[in-house]
């Protein structure tokens, strides 16, 4: 029994171990591990690199503002007014029949140029139906729209006809808030019964009109009265050198040389009777270089 023990004592067991290791150690492969070094230092660098895009990933995306709650009218009033109980129902909204008028603080509000236009356009109308008359009924009809509520129609002799050749406006000035005096000059061509129309003289129509908020009327009626021209221009005329004239008569057709008169940069303005083609002389202004 004691020669076992001994035998199988630690010392001898420890160096047997240790043999064993080193004999283990020569057969390992020393240069197959520093081979595979350089791939695991390579494995090292790309985990590193990784780790590095996702913090710059992570940072990027904290870094980005979120979305800001926007508080509305209708969300303050939901937040604020408690609901209705439940006896008791909601009404459907009701759509309003009545028509879109303009309001008299939006008529403020519009330009007073585009205001002018309006009240130039309504009184120009207003004057060519006034002033015509052929006993239609969709002129009569148009009239009684525009003169003001209880003002009688326009009468004349059976077999009157009255045209209106034209209509301009001369003036529009405020004389009240939202009320407007526009003068306009017209003239009309008048027939009675199978005759030819003859041109009357131009009138100046004045003619008071409102801005409503059903849009212009007329307030009164009309004022007439004849146009008043005012005084001719006088202009001065020299007598025209006869190459001059020779030249204006050449370019114009005409036959009489009335004068003329030369400006600054030496050209002549001549004055001269000219056919045109209605066949009716008339005088006119022929520019011929000096």
């Amino acid at each position: 029994m004691s020669t076992l023990l001994n035998s199988a004592s630690p010392t001898h067991t420890f160096d047997h171990v240790e043999q064993e290791r080193n004999e283990v150690y020569e057969r390992i492969p020393w240069e197959t591990l520093e081979e595979k070094k350089g791939d695991r230092q390579w494995l090292m660098f790309a985990v590193a690199g990784a780790v590095v895009l996702g913090a710059l990933a992570y940072s990027f995306m904290s870094s980005r503002p979120g979305t800001v709650p926007v508080i509305t009218t209708l969300s303050l009033a939901q937040a604020t007014i408690p609901p209705a109980p439940p006896s008791v129902q909601a009404l459907p909204p009701t759509m309003s029949s009545s028509p879109v008028v303009t309001a008299e603080a939006d008529l403020y509000a519009v330009h007073p140029e585009r205001m002018i236009d309006k009240v130039a356009a309504h009184a120009e109308w207003f004057v060519a139906e006034y002033l015509t008359f052929d006993s239609s009924e969709q002129g009569r009809a148009t009239l009684t729209s525009l003169l003001p509520s209880g003002i009688p129609l326009p009468a004349a002799p059976e077999g009157t006809r009255v045209f209106v050749e034209w209509v301009r406006t001369a003036t529009v000035e405020e004389i009240a808030p939202l009320t407007y005096r526009a003068t306009v000059l017209a003239r009309s061509l008048a027939a009675t019964g199978e005759g030819a129309y003859e041109r009357q003289a131009p009138l100046e129509v004045a003619v008071e009109i409102a801005m409503a908020e059903e849009g212009p009327q007329v307030v009164m009626p009309p004022e007439l009265r004849p146009v008043d021209v005012g005084p001719a221009h006088q202009p001065v005329l020299a007598p025209v050198p006869d190459d001059i004239g020779a030249t204006a008569i050449e370019q114009s057709g005409g036959s009489e040389v009335v004068g003329g008169a030369q400006s600054e940069n030496g050209e002549w303005r001549v004055v001269l009777l000219a056919p045109g083609d209605d066949g009716v002389s008339r005088p006119v202004t022929i520019v011929v270089p000096g």
